[in-house]
């Protein structure tokens, strides 16, 4: 084999090759035939290529002749391949690579068979594979595409492979921005652990939120619960429940299967209470509808009374309003059974209502006559003679006989009544000006209200003599008054 370093296949010496490197695949490299080349210049190297480049290289083809073998050439100088490259590796004679580190030089493998530059290269790209890997970490940290604490493990792996790698570079400077990358990715990984802790305190205390309200629904009264609702708000916080545990922090194993627990038996409970409620309600539904049904039956024999039976049907609306509920649908159809037997009821009523107010037409129209009569009472002068004629109409009035339908009667009454009122207002007022006692405490007060009136005057004519006008002014002001007191009495 030609160009393949001794630490890569069946090399046996004292500079086993890394893990990471085993599985790659060497260069090809074509030997120059030529025996001179320590003395030859080196070709410049090309750019290097990426790690993932490095897993496409094609292994490298057999030889398709023996090598000529030539005296050995005289010791050439260990030059670098790069410029860059002479820091930190070189090369001997012999093809064994050596890394300085610090101001020591280790070897790290050997490349017999390729030139000074190719041995260099070929370790050089070792150390920027671990460089790159160095640079991912750095950038994943950086975009958050790992947690700490995973790039923190993965920097400690990758530092341990840093550390006596088969590379040629800084490895020393590696291996110090691996050291700072896992003290700084040691803080962020103790700061995403409290921040997962308090994560995980707050979704478990979302979590028992969810918990306490479906034990809540568990501890109301089955009597006082609205099903139909407190069903949809149980599945609610099923679906809540389910979201959580799907999108939410991972809770700890104890905690989650304590928290599970309580809402298992939380909606145990509510679905428990709900079946028997229902079935407690059933036969309360059951019991109902038999009693209402025996009622119908009832209600229905008082058909041949007519309007006789309806006392004894309100009698069954009664019984029927404390036999409680039957259920929506069977309470509708029995109570529309229920209703067409009292309809019957009540439409003989309605016949008799109908055949009465046929029959009172003529009586509406005579009390409408009569009203007309009433009215002119109140153009008769005479008190007497006008009580008189009212008296005759009211009994006119009642010989009519009633009068339906009763709205229609309440109204030709009241019509009546206020006729009946003016006249006894007429009445009250003619008692009160000609009472015998009425009229002596009127005159009376009149001959005091005169001799008042007289003595005023007396004085007013001496104000007026005297020139005292306030006196005066007060005497006109009493006599004034009086005199209004008199028209008041009528005197």
């Amino acid at each position: 084999m030609h160009g393949i370093p001794r630490d890569v296949i069946g090399w046996d010496g004292p500079f086993p090759l890394p893990a990471d490197i085993r599985d790659e695949e060497p260069p090809v490299s074509t030997p120059d035939n030529t025996t001179d080349n320590a003395s030859t210049e080196a070709p410049k190297p090309g750019p290097v290529p990426s790690p993932a480049a490095f897993a496409k290289l094609a292994k490298p083809a057999a030889p398709t002749a023996p090598v000529v073998e030539t005296p050995a050439a005289p010791a050439a100088p260990v030059i670098p391949a790069t410029p860059g490259a002479s820091d930190w590796g070189k090369v001997d004679e012999n093809g064994v690579v050596s890394v300085k580190e610090g101001d020591d030089w280790r070897v790290v493998g050997e490349y017999p068979d390729g030139t000074h530059e190719e041995a260099l290269q070929y370790y050089v790209r070792k150390f920027d594979e671990l460089s790159f890997k160095v640079v991912a970490i750095e950038q994943r940290h950086q975009s958050g595409g790992a947690t700490a604490s995973a790039l923190r493990s993965q920097a400690a792996q990758l530092k341990s492979e840093v550390v006596g790698a088969a590379a040629v570079g800084d490895l020393a400077g590696l291996e110090q921005r691996l050291v700072s990358m896992i003290d700084a990715l040691a803080e962020a990984a103790s700061q995403e652990a409290a921040a997962q802790r308090a994560a995980v305190d707050g979704a478990i205390a979302e979590r028992t939120a969810i918990v306490e309200k479906a034990e809540a629904l568990a501890a109301r009264d089955p009597q006082q619960v609205q099903w139909k609702q407190a069903t949809a708000e149980l599945s609610a916080l099923f679906d809540q429940w389910q979201d959580h545990q799907k999108n939410g922090p991972r809770l700890p194993k104890n905690t989650a299967q304590a928290l599970w627990k309580r809402f298992r038996d939380a909606r145990s409970t509510v679905e428990r209470a709900r079946r028997a409620f229902f079935a407690e309600l059933d036969e309360v539904h059951k019991a109902a509808k038999q009693t209402k049904t025996r009622l119908i039956e009832r209600a229905e024999a008082l058909a041949p009374q007519g309007e006789d039976g309806i006392a004894s049907y309100r009698n069954l609306l009664d019984e029927w309003k404390r036999s409680g509920r039957a259920g929506r649908k069977a309470d509708d159809a029995l109570w529309a059974r229920f209703k067409a037997a009292g309809d019957v009821l009540y439409g003989a009523r309605q016949e008799r209502d109908l055949a009465e107010q046929e029959e009172s037409k003529p009586r509406i129209e005579a009390r409408e006559a009569l009203l007309v009569e009433a009215a002119k009472v109140a153009d008769i002068a005479d008190l007497k003679a006008a009580r008189q004629a009212l008296t005759d109409i009211q009994r006119s009035w009642d010989e009519t006989g009633r009068v339906f339908p009763r709205e229609v009667e309440r109204d030709l009454d009241g019509r009546m009544r206020k006729i009946e009122l003016a006249l006894k207002d007429r009445e009250d007022v003619d008692w009160k000006r000609n009472n015998p006692e009425t009229k002596a405490r009127a005159n009376d007060m009149e001959s005091q209200l005169r001799e008042s009136i007289a003595g005023f005057e007396k004085e007013l004519a001496d104000a007026q003599a005297a020139g005292n006008a306030k006196a005066a002014k007060e005497a006109q002001e009493a006599i004034d008054a009086r005199t209004a007191w008199l028209r008041a009495i009528g005197a």
